[in-house]
Parts: structure tokens; sequence; C-alpha cells
């Protein structure tokens, strides 16, 4: 198989050229040629009761030309996750069922891609016969940071360096990132939102695309999910979740199973896709939005808006108003060569509207739903009230907006992508908690009240030391990253 980018058919790549590039020359993002696989085991790969011989199966069947798939699978999650080596566990909670992903090194969903993201350029770089250094860059709405830093950390070959919205994370997002340690790692604040530092990244790659800093022996990577490897292991727990349910007897193969996802950046929801384009049994993904409900417009409308109001929000990882792989899902829709003209429309006039033949493709699937930040605490109260399970703020707004997709005759799976200590105000307050203190005093408070015991990765957080305290202009991305390069 082989990639190619949204936005120029003719330019085709291995996986593993696609993984160490992280996006295309011209500012697109590479997919797959087809999606169809007639030789992928679907069903077999469901039917796997190991979750790192399901992850062997899909990474296989998606990245072909990355070789070592048994050995990066293991390095990526032995002794990483739950004790009971379990990746992704599915929950059954009232009339749906919750599949968390927060039970990696930093208790949020993008561990699970980005412990083997590492692995995966790694051995394309081996593959490749390379000296030098990938230099990793990347946006960060608050998760993405820390689960990147982490992966990376120490890893021979790669420097990595994170880009955050100065005041538009959690507390305890920034003093995971602002205290990671590592000698290859680098953090730094950005005047401006998430959509800005994203949008800063993307301009250091096209502004990058000769090479300039092929002088000191480093290239350009993104662990951002605009990369294909942090892509594809997402696929892998939509595989997990669908076997789950066949294995409790909620579902036999071939019957649909509805997904509800927390929806920022569109990655997440965009391998629920994936996996359904490959054979699974997808019914409606449902695309949860908070107050900044871009995508629910979108797909109500076919029209693609960011010039709106932005909200700073209680489920910040979710405050994005450009949603990046939405372009990917343009292109498997059919938008052919119309998407780079969108993709122009967006960066110019900041909207676009496709065609209605990419309209209806994305409506078969796709459904929308909205959760301002007063319905998200209600919704976190009340479902620890009725179930005793306690919800992230990010899981509160795909729970509310799946009540009304509920459908008696298939499951529903809601994503859970963060523990809910990453946002203790939030959660504390909306059971009715004190919230006296600082975030910190409120985790504590947090785990007195309800007995959920809190990550270990989370616990101590207060006393680490500070490591990481820049803070930029977003015009003074690139500098910033040029400095890095030439002082190491």
């Amino acid at each position: 198989m082989k990639y190619q980018s949204t936005r120029e058919a003719s330019a085709h790549i291995g996986a593993a050229e696609a993984i160490l590039r992280g996006i295309a020359p011209d500012g697109g993002l590479y997919v797959p040629e087809s999606l169809e696989m007639p030789d992928f085991d679907a069903r077999g790969a469901a039917e796997e009761k190991e979750y790192k011989a399901l992850a062997v199966r899909v990474l296989g069947a998606l990245l072909p030309d990355v070789e070592n798939m048994d050995e990066l699978v293991r390095r990526a999650y032995d002794g990483k996750f739950r004790a009971d080596g379990e990746v992704s566990p599915l929950q059954s909670v009232g009339d749906r069922y919750v599949l968390e992903l927060f039970h990696g090194p930093t208790s949020a969903f993008k561990d699970v891609a980005l412990s083997i993201l590492p692995q995966f350029m790694t051995q394309a770089r081996s593959q490749r016969g390379e000296g030098g250094e990938t230099m990793i860059l990347t946006a960060t709405s608050g998760d993405t940071g820390k689960a990147a830093m982490e992966g990376f950390c120490d890893v021979d070959g790669t420097r990595i360096i994170v880009f955050y919205p100065d005041s538009g994370v959690s507390a305890v997002q920034k003093a995971q990132m602002v205290t990671q340690e590592g000698k290859n790692v680098c953090v730094c604040a950005v005047r401006g939102n998430f959509d800005d530092a994203q949008s800063g990244v993307k301009k250091i790659f096209s502004e990058c695309a000769d090479g300039r800093f092929g002088k000191y022996g480093v290239e350009l990577s993104s662990a951002n999910s605009i990369n294909i490897g942090r892509l594809a292991p997402q696929v892998v727990y939509y595989f997990r979740a669908y076997g789950e349910l066949m294995r409790m007897g909620k579902v036999q193969w071939g019957e649909t199973v509805d997904f509800c996802v927390p929806t920022g950046n569109f990655g997440n929801i965009l391998a629920g896709y994936i996996a359904m384009r490959m054979g699974l049994p997808v019914g409606r993904l449902v695309c949860a939005s908070n107050a900044n409900d871009v995508l629910a417009d979108f797909l109500e409308s076919g029209v693609y808006d960011r010039n709106r109001p932005f909200h700073k929000t209680i489920s910040p990882s979710m405050d994005i108003l450009i949603s990046s792989n939405l372009e990917r899902l343009l292109y498997f829709a059919g938008g052919g060569s119309e998407v780079k003209d969108w993709m122009a429309q967006l960066a110019k006039d900041g909207r676009y509207r496709v065609s209605d033949a990419v309209r209806e493709h994305i409506a078969k699937y796709f459904a929308p739903g909205r959760c301002d930040d007063a319905k998200t605490c209600e919704t976190i109260g009340k479902v620890w009230r009725e179930h005793h399970y306690l919800c992230d703020t990010h899981t509160a707004v795909a729970w509310d907006a799946a009540s009304r997709y509920i459908d008696e005759k298939r499951p529903m799976v809601v994503l859970s992508t963060a523990s809910a200590y990453k946002f203790p105000a939030a959660v504390l307050g909306a059971i009715g908690g004190d919230l006296s203190g600082d975030e910190f005093d409120q985790m504590e408070r947090l785990a007195e009240l309800t007995g959920v015991p809190m990550p270990k990765n989370l616990c101590g957080l207060r006393t680490r030391t500070v490591r990481h305290e820049s803070c930029i202009e977003r015009g003074d991305m690139l500098d910033f990253v040029t400095r890095q390069v030439e002082r190491a």
C-alpha cells in the first residue's frame, strides 16, 4: 500500500516514509491510496482476545512496509497501561458502554498512539539507513503534548518541541508538560489559542519543505494526528470495542455498533471511519462538540466556517476551530482535487462549502452533537449520581451527545478520552464538592469524595520541578525552532 497527499494524488510514498515526513510538502496530509482492503480479515481482527495481537493485525494492514511490527507493538505497550495489560477497557454504564482510553502513562487517550509512534519513527529511520535526528514539532490543546513527550523522552535519534496555548490548558495539563524530564524535550507556550499553535506548526513545515535544517542533520516530523503514524493506532481500539461487545454477547458479527466521540481535531473519530472502511460493522459516528461547534455546524450544513468566536471551555482539548483531520475525511468522501481548493479557501477566507456528493457521503456515517459547559457539568453530576461513574469534561460532552442517538437495536459506545483528575475543578464542582484551593487541592478532594483512585502519574505533580518556562508570540515559532536546532 502506498500513501499520497490529500492535495496531490500523484505523489506516492510508503507508509514508513509518510510517518517520517509527517506532513506532505504541499501542506496536505498523507492518506492510503485506498481504504478498501479485501485481504484484511476484519472479523478475525475483532475476535483477537489480546490487544497487542489485534494491534499487529490492524497496524500491519494500514502500515504494511513498517517492519518488525510485533516487536514495535510489544515495546510500545508492555508495562505502560493497566496492571492487567488492557489498553482500552470497555465498561457498561447505564444504557451505553464507555471505552476507557485513559489508562496510559499520562491519563489521556493520546497515550495509545503516542506510545508506539516513536517506535514507528525509529524503525522507519533504520529502514532508510539514515543517521542524523528527527525533530518532532507538535501543537497541543492539552493532552498530546505530555503524551508525545512521554513517548519520545530520550528516544535515540529524536528531539521534540511541544507548543501549547498560554492560558489555554488546565493547570494539571500545564504542570504535566512543564515538569517533563528528558534531554531531548522542549516545551514552549504560545500567546494565543490552539489554532494559533497548530497553524504555526503547519507553517513551519511549509516554510521548511526545502529541507533547510538538513545542514544540521535534522529532519522535521510531527506527533500530531496529522501524522498517519499517530492516527493509525487509534483505529485499533474501535476493533477492540466491537470485539469486547461480541464477547459480552451484546452483538454478533455483522451487527452494527454506534460510537460517540468527543471531537476537536477530528482524528479520533476519523479513526472510527477508517475502521468502518476496513470492514468493521460501524453504524453511526456521533461527532460531539462543545461550544466551539464548528464541526457540528459543518455536518449540518456542508459549510465549514471558522469565522466565529473562540470559546474557552471546561473541555479545553476540544477548543479548536480548525480541525485538521477533516481534510482526510473530505478526501475519502470523494473530494479529490477539490480538497486542495477547499483548504486554500479556508486559509484565505476562513470558510468553504463542500460539494453535495461529499456532504451526502459524510451524512451517511456522521451525526452532529453539541454540549455547552452548563450541560457538561450537569451531565457529570447526573452520571455520577445515577451510575456512580466519574467522567471527565470531554467524556461528558460525548455522553450528552450520545443521549440523542441511543437506539435500542444497537449498542452505543462513548469514547472516554481522559481521566477526570486532569480537570478536577470542573468535575469536583459538578458533583457538588468544595472548590477551595488550587487544582491540586481539588484533585485530592475529588479522590476523598468519590473513592476513585487518582492515577499514579498525577500524584505529587504539584511538587515536581518546573523545567520549561518559555513563552513566545505565535509569529516567533519558526525562530524558536531554529534556535533549538542550532543550539544542539
